[in-house]
């Protein structure tokens, strides 16, 4: 199986190429003739590439018609031995001696203009095929969809550009409002290969690899991407088949070259390029002005009952926080609100300037000198709805809308009642309950929030009124709804299903065009529907094997997974983390075997390595009784003595890349059920760990994950797709159905819907809930002010002139890189002066932050406790050790991502079991999660991460269940810093700060030079 990547060439001063490598995970590390012959020992020759690629597949043929063979120099993760190989090719990486290497590599280069059609032929390749996707050339098959989709919304403008000379017709995305939010997670998320390659072979990385990099290359494709799907959708415009002559005037041949095959205008005189250009660059600048921190904004509201006068108010409103809030007639009386410009009745009417070329109508409000709003009756609403509002959302206004706005009007509500007697006539037991049960079923036709009959629908669909109020409520009926309600009146509405066949259908969620909105059904049934199935059901007692006592909670969690275990369907188990997700799977299992005479098969549990050993203990402690096979390392059972091995077992763990490597001896055996833990591991269902485990056959499966969806809807799938294999449906319906509606348009009925689909077979409680858990010690956080040296100040200050010099002549994605630089380099400062410089220096007496630590520290040790201290940084990690250790003679464990899994162990061993006093020293990254740290009792975060959830995923090593005392947390923060002012900045947008600082640092780089002049200024109370 064949590893495909994509790596993008951004041209020097002609658009782009798009080229694709892969690699052969059988191919041995290095061999001294192979790596003569082949440089990048995994790579496999262009042509074998070309041959998986095109071999069953016409249209990757004809799109890879003009690729190229060649050479690029990728600079690529390895160590001294060799290149790192893709963790789809199911190899664990080193813990140490990771380095960038320059390695020639044999690819297919495919032309620009052909990237498009060539990245669409490859976005789903065949399960069974000879290869697979990286997430490299998944990117670039996403970034491919998202320029056809700004093509098909007209977000784009044309441009006259000079390539390699000669001038040429280009067509260039407009990114404003969602679409420059979409590129901003677009850069964020590009996976390093996509710009790995050197530019003519040089050995140099791409701009240092860094943040500029990012920039170029995404920039770059998307306007190549772009291009080509604008030209895709509009016919060449070409009278006989003949192009204008040279001597045509250069804007007709512009025109032409914008629908072409061949966008080049050879010949033309520069001077007259440098004419025609001007304007449509300022075009494209003010395409976008409506990016800035205030924007002009639109809210629509419904007219009083009885009347048809609707309302459109105008006002100003923060792009950032859309809170702050200020409407036209408050703007016009004098009323301000921060960060506001100068003159902000210039900001509002130039904006609304801008907005007449999306909505026309808005020419009469202008007429008024202070417009605060305007009329509309209810035709001209809805043409608002309809039209304009899509346009002005796109174009980065804000846009209000009633609730009820782009919500399908027109649903099915599916009624479910439980009969007293089972398909064959006895009767059902009273907890008994199976999806061949049978149940009445009715399908009612809703519209808004109620029923409607079949005469109803009819006169509705008669008086053709696109925007009707029913029954006091304003609803937008469309067409195609009207016509599939109609049809849908005359199939069968009321009869008798089984329970599974009901559950399909809540899982299907109805027709695109008349989805099922509401379902009301009694019973277990009912609250399997509901997702209240775990609280309802009896509880299971807590097994007599179990070594403990469950809590009421976790005895509904085994009830449920027990519940659904029964009827052969697989779950999520989404407990926040340190709820005892082990225990309940543990319990579980005993439950299982609670009859002898029952004879249950074993359960393959696929984990993390890091996790392996938690696993082995955690069951010797709870489940003593139960068999326990670890198959992980070199040492592990093949063949027959796997075999004797697992039919002597009842639990079977191992490794996701043991799974993957030894997939084809784990799918022969048979197995009562696969769990998986930290699910968020297979939320890519491309990867090869993803496809293995699924592969791997099982009576029923079970996830166990605190985070089922980390960054996009997809995952979720992924997930889904491992527990019930099909339920809801292909990736692609899925996108269609909820991803995109979801993320992309905020679509209320898609996530009602997919909580519908999925709330069966998800369970998820929260620590914070004291229905849930009442016993768990506080948690007290507080912050802890610490001030700079006079060395840090003149270093801080030092850092800050020179990095706002480079931001203020940077732009786009590449000063975003250098805001995000400029962040990293203030905050290694307020750590110690020796961070940012490592130069070796001397610790004590330079760093505020370094003196605070240790007199806390010094305090935690005085009281018989224990501490762990967070880091972001390793190499800080690494300084402190060493000192600390020598400063406070108590022993100071440091576990980082270097350290190989049985030294972890030791560490963690160590810490929870020794009596002393001692200090955890953690890197973020590496000890974040999947550790429990009980023994602490401090949590320390020296600096800070911006992003909380990060912050409390790593609190929770100690807070969680198992710990019996208070836990102190205490987070650093240099006065008068940008640490302080981002912490201040957070404060004040506490309800936004999910989506707000959800990935990061991210959202600073968003802010002008000012901002960020204000933001990094060292105040003077910031000097001890």
């Amino acid at each position: 199986m064949l590893v495909v990547h994509g790596v993008w060439i951004a041209g020097e001063s002609a658009p782009g190429r798009l080229a694709l490598w892969a690699e052969d995970p059988a191919l041995p590390l290095t061999t001294s003739s192979r790596g003569r012959r082949r440089p990048h020992p995994f790579a496999v020759p262009a042509g074998a590439l070309a041959a998986a690629l095109t071999g069953s597949s016409d249209d990757v043929r004809e799109a890879l018609a003009k690729a190229a063979e060649s050479e690029l120099t990728l600079h690529l993760p390895g160590t001294a031995r060799g290149p790192l190989p893709s963790p789809e090719a199911g190899s664990e990486a080193p813990g140490r001696g990771l380095r960038l290497g320059t390695w020639p590599t044999p690819a297919l280069v495919v032309p620009g203009e052909q990237a498009l059609a060539a990245l669409g032929a490859l976005a789903e390749p065949d399960p069974e095929g000879p290869w697979l996707a990286a997430p490299s050339l998944r990117y670039l098959c996403l970034l491919a969809g998202h320029a056809c989709d700004l093509a098909r919304r007209g977000r784009m403008l044309p441009q006259l550009v000079v390539e390699s000379g000669t001038p040429a017709g280009r067509w260039r995305p407009v990114l404003t409002g969602a679409d420059a939010a979409g590129y901003r997670d677009f850069a964020a998320a590009m996976p390093p290969v996509c710009r790995s390659a050197s530019a003519g072979g040089s050995s140099e990385p791409p701009e240092d690899a860094g943040a500029g990099s990012v920039g170029r290359t995404l920039r770059d494709a998307l306007e190549v991407l772009v291009d080509a799907a604008a030209r895709s959708l509009m016919p060449e415009r070409m009278l006989l088949g003949l192009r204008p002559g040279p001597r045509t005037a250069l804007a007709e041949r512009w025109l032409f070259s914008l629908t072409g095959t061949d966008p080049t205008l050879p010949g033309a005189p520069a001077a007259d390029v440098a004419e025609l250009a001007k304007p449509l660059v300022a075009w494209l600048r003010s395409a976008h002005d409506a990016n800035g921190p205030i924007r002009v904004s639109f809210r629509l509201t419904e007219p009083p009952p009885g009347t048809d006068d609707w309302a459109l108010e105008f006002a100003l409103q923060s792009a950032d926080d859309p809170s702050l809030y200020l409407p036209a007639g408050d703007l016009w009386a004098g009323a301000r609100l921060p960060g506001l410009p100068a003159s902000p009745d210039e900001t509002l009417l130039a904006g609304l300037g801008r907005a007449v070329r999306l909505f026309p109508a808005l020419h009469e409000a202008l007429l008024d000198a202070r417009p605060e709003g305007m009329a509309l009756n209810t035709g001209e609403a809805h043409d608002f709805l309809r039209q304009a509002a899509p346009l002005l959302q796109a174009a980065g206004f804000g846009v209000q809308l009633p609730s009820w706005a782009g919500r399908k009007a027109v649903g099915l509500k599916l009624t479910t009642r439980s009969r007293s007697k089972t398909p064959s006539g006895k009767a059902a037991a009273d907890s008994g309950f199976g999806l061949e049960q049978l149940v009445d079923f009715r399908i009612d036709l809703v519209i808004g929030d109620g029923t409607v009959s079949a005469d109803e629908l009819a006169e509705l669909a008669r008086l053709k009124v696109p925007l009707v109020r029913v029954r006091g409520q304003w609803v937008e009926l469309d067409d195609r709804q009207l016509k599939a309600a109609l049809k849908a009146v005359g199939r069968r509405r009321e009869g008798e299903l089984t329970a599974g066949e009901v559950l399909q259908q809540v899982v299907d969620g109805g027709e695109e065009d008349l989805p099922l909105v509401e379902v009301d059904a009694d019973g277990l049934l009912g609250d399997l529907v509901s997702g209240r199935a775990a609280e309802r059901l009896t509880p299971v007692p807590t097994p007599p094997g179990f070594q403990g006592t469950l809590r009421p909670y976790q005895e509904r969690g085994l009830s449920w997974l027990h519940f659904l275990a029964g009827l052969g369907l697989g779950g999520i188990l989404a407990d926040d983390m340190g709820l005892g997700k082990t225990a309940q799977t543990l319990s579980l299992l005993l439950a299982e075997r609670a009859d002898p005479a029952a004879p249950v098969a074993p359960t393959l549990l696929v984990c993390p390595m890091s996790l392996v050993s938690n696993w082995q203990k955690e069951a010797a402690r709870f489940a003593p009784a139960l068999r326990v096979h670890v198959h992980h390392g070199g040492a592990r059972k093949r063949d027959e003595d796997l075999r004797a091995a697992v039919a002597a077992s009842d639990l079977v763990i191992t490794t996701y890349g043991t799974a993957l490597r030894d997939l084809g001896a784990l799918r022969e055996i048979h197995w009562g059920r696969i769990a998986c833990d930290e699910a968020q591991a297979i939320k890519n269902s491309g990867t090869r760990q993803a496809q293995a485990v699924r592969a791997i056959p099982a009576r029923t499966r079970l996830a166990l994950t605190g985070t089922p969806v980390e960054n996009h809807l997809a995952e979720l799938w992924s997930i889904m797709e491992f527990c019930n294999p099909g339920l809801l449906g292909p990736a692609k319906r899925f996108r269609r159905r909820f991803q995109e509606p979801i993320e992309v348009r905020g679509d209320a009925d898609a996530t009602a819907a997919l909580k519908r689909a999925t709330g069966p077979f998800v369970l998820r409680r929260l620590k914070t809930d004291k229905s849930i858990i009442s016993d768990l010690p506080e948690k007290n956080e507080m912050k802890v002010w610490c001030t700079l040296t006079a060395e840090q100040a003149t270093l801080y200050q030092a850092v800050v002139e020179d990095m706002m010099t480079v931001i203020d002549n940077s732009e786009g994605i590449q000063r975003r890189g250098n805001v995000i630089a400029a962040m990293t380099k203030l905050k290694q400062v307020c750590n110690h002066p020796a961070h940012l410089l490592k130069d070796g220096s001397r610790l004590p007496g330079r760093s505020g932050k370094l003196a605070r630590l240790e007199e806390l520290t010094e305090e935690i040790i005085e009281d018989g406790d224990k501490a762990l201290v967070f880091t972001q940084y390793s190499e800080f990690g690494t300084m402190l050790q060493p000192y600390l250790a020598a400063h406070l003679d108590r022993p100071v464990l440091w576990l980082h991502g270097g350290l190989s899994k049985s030294r972890r162990d030791e560490l963690v061993d160590r810490f929870q079991n020794d009596p002393e006093p001692m200090l955890f020293l953690l890197s973020l990254k590496a000890a974040g999660t999947g550790l429990n740290l009980t023994a602490a009792n401090h949590v320390i975060h020296v600096d800070r991460w911006w992003n909380p959830a990060v912050e409390d995923q790593a609190t929770d090593r100690a807070f969680r269940i198992g710990q019996s005392r208070n836990v102190q947390v205490r987070k650093f923060i240099c006065t008068g810093t940008l640490e302080e002012k981002i912490d201040a900045m957070i404060e004040r947008k506490k309800a936004l700060a999910s989506s707000v600082v959800g990935t990061g640092e991210d959202w600073v780089t968003d802010l002008d030079t000012d901002q960020l002049r204000e933001l990094f200024a060292l105040d003077p109370v910031a000097v001890s």
